[in-house]
Order: C-alpha cells, then structure tokens, then sequence
C-alpha cells in the first residue's frame, strides 16, 4: 500500500515533485506510482518507458500515473502502455484538485479506468499557485519562480512540453520562501526553464536582478540563495551585480552554454557568441575570485567538425569551467536540428567521452586547490554537506543538520572533499 515516486531530469521536475508528494499527503492517498518524465534526449525518454515497466512488474496492484514533458509530449503513447493508469500533463500536474480525483476513483475502486489529462500547454498562460511544505530534514530547497520558454533553440523540444514562459509574482515567491524559512530551511535554488526570462511576461515587464534583489532585502532570514541553470547573455545590470557583491547569492553558476564555436551557436539559434561568454566569466571571476562555473555542453551538434568541437574544448579553460554536463546529441523528431546534417553516433560518443574526461580531470583541480582552505558548509545529513561554490564535503558524524560551519578541507576523496569543523 506504500507510494513511490521517480523523477527524472532537471530541478525544476525535482520540485515540481515536492508539490506532487504534498498533494499525495494532503489527499492521503495509498497504493499510488508516480513517474514524473523527462524529455530533453531520447534516452530520458527511454529510462521512463524502463522504469514504467519495472515499477508494474514489482507491483501490478499498484495506480501508476505519468506525467512530466515526455508525458505532456507523447500522451497518446503512454496512455497506450498497459501498465499506465493515468497521463496527467505538465499544467495538470501542478493542480491539486487532479490528484482529489485520482483519490475518490482509487475510494471507489473502480476496475479499467484508462484517461490522460493532457491539455494544449501552448494556450497556458499563467501558473497554478502551490505551497511546499517541505520536510522537516530538509536545510536546501528547490523553488520553480518561473515555466515555460519563449525561445526556440534548434535542438530543443522543451518549449513544446512545458509552454511560453510564465512567471510566479514577486509576492508569491516571498510567501513560499518565508514559509520555506519558517521550515528551516537554510538554502533557496531558484529554478525554472529559463529563469533569466522572469517577469519579462509581466504587464509592468520586471527582471530576475528585481527579484533576487526584492528577496534579498525582504527577507533577511535566509541565509542562502542560489541560481540554477541561467543564459548569460540575459543577465541584466542589477542580477550582474548582486552576483559581482552580494554574499548572501551563492559564488556558482551553472551556465547554458551548448558549445564555444560561434557557427554552431548561431545554428542552435543560441542568443550569445562564445566572446560573449568568455567576457562575462571573465569579469565575474576578477571582480568575485571564488565565482565557479559548470556547464551544460552538447557534444556532436549537426554540422559540428573537428575545429569547431576543439573551439568548445579551448573555451573551457578560458572561462575557467570547473565541470561540465555532458550532453552527446539526440535527435528530437520536429526540430530544426534533426534535418541538420547529422554528425556519425560513433563521432558524437568519441566526443561526448573526451569532454566526460576534461570534466573529471578540472573538476579534480578545482576539489584539489581546496585542500587546507577553510571553507563554509550547509549540513544537510549523512555527515554530508555543500560548500558556497556547491562542492559536495563530507566529515565525521557531529554537526547538526541545518548548521552552516566552517570546515578545514583535509582531502579530496573521489568526486568530494573531506573536512574537519573548526571553531
């Protein structure tokens, strides 16, 4: 009778998930699966098929609902998929009377019941408005300020699953992180599809620089903020600030860079050139030394040769990216990019393999020059913790969950560092 819950993909689902397990519990449903998808590759849509069958195989009783953007996108598909219930798209996910539903039909149970709730996400224009109540072991949350896409790069089939973007207000987004504090909660991560968007759908257009800046000063509480996934060539003068001064903003970001040769940006209907990115990583890190970047890179893009991939490999080090999310290039049927001439699969994993190995190689570097440095840490269970340029540290069992200490780093172990607290 026990619930089960699988996401896949990026922060956003991660907490969009956390909404999905409060409407669970408020609702106190029992015997429910929830497979929350992801659509940015073909693989991801695989493990989804995958983890559907595995999760009905364990336990055939089992009410087994699919949603995320593979769901929003391939609706039809899943719904014929005899181990799936219920389809619930991306915007009906998110609205609690659905899952109201799903417990009267599973009090009454009902046998053969087959549905998708799927709306058209194109014609969505606003956002439904949902509290977390996050769990009371938690010290780090993720918090969705905005939805949606309004650009249309060449590879990407996102915008389609997840709509126009759509912002939370600013008075929302101070309820929800109050209440996140108030929970004990010593870290926000802003997440979105393209955050650097916010407020630009507003009737009074607002910027992400307003709101870090409105949060920042509105609640002195948090100790804590940080910025997930962002495009650079979109952060405005005040956000450029706040991260060049302001400590309470977390010296990491995680740039949508794709690739460093400008003809292959220019196809990916990117909106930066790599002199764009080398400029501003470079600026960040002279005035804010400690700023780190990771990155999100795509290895083997339609047309991609051998110069242009080494023109990715040499902007690496130029911006002083210390880890990289690989991505080797899937094809996603309805995009521009899959009428591109197509570089070889063999090509695009030999690739994917040289940038995997240059991520360990300066991620080890960067772990390597903090040994003996003190830095601070956010406990957040399993002897574990986060650094302020989000390294993993873990350390002998005492600090509390929800501290932020300091800690002398002894070693690096792994993909980690080691630490010992200090007065």
């Amino acid at each position: 009778m026990s619930n089960f819950i699988k996401t896949f993909g990026c922060r956003l689902n991660t907490f969009e998930t956390e909404i999905i397990k409060s409407f669970i519990e408020t609702n106190k449903i029992k015997n429910l699966s929830v497979v929350n998808t992801c659509a940015v590759t073909q693989e991801a849509e695989k493990k989804a098929v995958r983890e559907i069958k595995k999760i009905k195989n364990k336990n055939k009783d089992t009410f087994l609902v699919v949603t995320g953007c593979a769901a929003q996108l391939r609706a039809k598909s899943f719904e014929n998929m005899s181990e799936v219930d219920l389809v619930l798209g991306n915007q009906e996910k998110l609205i609690s009377g659905n899952w109201s539903k799903i417990n009267n039909f599973l009090k009454k149970n009902k046998k053969n019941f087959k549905s998708n709730l799927v709306s058209n996400i194109m014609k969505e224009n606003t956002l439904p408005s949902n509290k977390l109540s996050p769990s009371k072991s938690n010290t780090r949350a993720f918090l969705g300020i905005q939805n949606g896409c309004d650009h249309r790069c060449t590879f990407c089939i996102i915008p389609y699953a997840r709509g126009n973007s759509r912002s939370i207000t600013k008075s929302e987004i101070k309820k929800q992180i109050e209440t996140l504090v108030l929970n004990g909660i010593k870290e926000v991560v802003l997440t979105g599809v393209d955050i650097t968007s916010w407020g630009l759908d507003f009737e009074k257009k607002e910027r992400l620089g307003d709101l870090i800046c409105f949060i920042l000063n509105s609640i002195p509480s948090l100790e804590r903020l940080r910025i997930s996934s962002i495009d650079s060539i979109e952060i405005d003068p005040r956000l450029m600030d706040l991260l060049c001064y302001e400590t309470r903003l977390m010296p990491h970001l995680h740039l949508s860079l794709q690739s460093g040769d400008n003809m292959i940006l220019k196809r990916m209907k990117r909106r930066h050139s790599r002199e764009d990115t080398i400029k501003f990583c470079s600026l960040l890190k002279k005035i804010r030394p400690r700023m780190t970047f990771s990155a999100d890179i795509i290895a083997g893009f339609p047309t991609e040769n051998e110069e242009m991939f080494q023109n990715t490999i040499s902007i690496i080090e130029q911006c002083k990216i210390d880890w990289i999310h690989v991505f080797p290039y899937s094809s996603r049927t309805g995009t521009p990019a899959s009428k591109m001439p197509q570089v070889p699969k063999m090509e695009i994993d030999k690739r994917a393999s040289i940038l995997r190995k240059i991520s360990n190689e300066r991620l080890n570097k960067h772990l390597k020059n903090k040994i003996g440095s003190i830095q601070k840490v956010l406990v957040e269970g399993n002897a574990k913790g986060f650094t302020e340029d989000y390294s993993r540290v873990s350390f002998e069992e005492g600090p509390e969950i929800g501290e932020i200490i300091n800690m002398k780093i002894e070693k690096k172990y792994n993909n980690e560092l080691f630490g010992i607290p200090i007065n």
